[in-house]
C-alpha cells in the first residue's frame, strides 16, 4: 500500500480524523490558556516595574527550557490525561509570546505612546488602544513561534502518553502504527505536516493581511 492510499484509507475509515480532531482541542485550549497568561503577564509587566523585572526574570529561567522536558512532571503532578498535556503546552506557548509581546512593547515609540496620554488613556485602554496596536508584529511573531512549540510539543507528548496509556492523538496514531510496522504512520506523518502548513500558510497569513500589512506595518 502506498503512503497515499494509506492516507486515504485512514480518512475513509475515520480513524486518523478521529485522532486529528482529539489532538487540535487539545492543542486549542493550552493554546488559548497560555496566550491568555502571556497577555496578562505582559500587561502587568508593563504597568509596574516589579511586573517587568518578574517576566524578565522567569523568561530568562524558564523559556530555555524545553516543555516536553516538564512532561514527567506533569504526569506527576495531574496524572495520565488532558491535564497534563496542557499543562506543557501551555509552558510552550507562556514564554514566546511573553517575550515577543513584552519586547514589541517596550519598542513602541515615544510619539505614540504621548498621544495615547493625550487622549487620557490609561491602563487597560492604553494597552489595547495603543501598544497592542503598535506592537503587533513583534505579538504575531511570538504567536507563530507559540503555535510552533505547542504544536511539536504536543505530538512529542502524545508519543510518550502513546507508551504510558495507550490512548491521544495524532501522536499516539503514529506510534501505534510504527509499532505494528504499519505503513499509515506515514499518513499520521503527513497529517501533522499538512496541519503545520495550513496554520502558517492560511490561518496567520490572513491574520498578517488584515493586521500588519492592512496597516502598512509590514512589506
Amino acid at each position: 500500500m502506498s503512503t497515499v492510499s494509506a492516507f486515504q484509507d485512514a480518512i475513509l475509515n475515520g480513524d486518523l480524523m478521529t485522532r486529528m480532531l482529539a489532538s487540535i482541542k487539545v492543542l486549542l485550549i493550552g493554546y488559548s490558556t497560555g496566550l491568555t497568561m502571556a497577555m496578562l503577564m505582559t500587561v502587568i509587566a508593563m504597568t509596574s516595574r516589579i511586573g517587568t523585572d518578574l517576566l524578565e526574570t522567569l523568561t530568562a529561567m524558564l523559556n530555555p527550557l524545553p516543555a516536553i522536558a516538564l512532561l514527567p512532571l506533569a504526569l506527576i503532578w495531574f496524572g495520565l490525561g488532558t491535564t497534563s498535556l496542557v499543562f506543557v503546552l501551555v509552558h510552550s506557548v507562556l514564554w514566546p509570546v511573553s517575550l515577543n509581546t513584552h519586547s514589541g512593547f517596550l519598542a513602541v515609540s515615544n510619539t505614540l505612546r504621548m498621544v495615547g496620554r493625550n487622549y487620557g488613556l490609561t491602563g487597560f485602554g492604553y494597552v489595547t488602544k495603543i501598544l497592542i496596536p503598535a506592537a503587533f508584529p513583534s505579538i504575531l511573531t511570538g504567536l507563530k513561534n507559540g503555535w510552533a512549540f505547542a504544536w511539536r510539543t504536543l505530538i512529542a507528548a502524545e508519543l510518550v502518553f502513546g507508551v504510558s496509556s495507550g490512548t491521544g492523538g495524532l501522536g499516539w496514531f503514529i506510534y501505534e502504527k510504527k509499532n505494528l510496522l504499519e505503513i499509515l504512520r506515514f499518513a499520521g506523518l503527513f497529517s501533522v505536516i499538512l496541519i503545520g502548513l495550513f496554520v502558517e500558510n492560511f490561518i496567520f497569513r490572513i491574520i498578517e493581511q488584515h493586521t500588519v500589512r492592512k496597516w502598512g506595518m509590514q512589506h
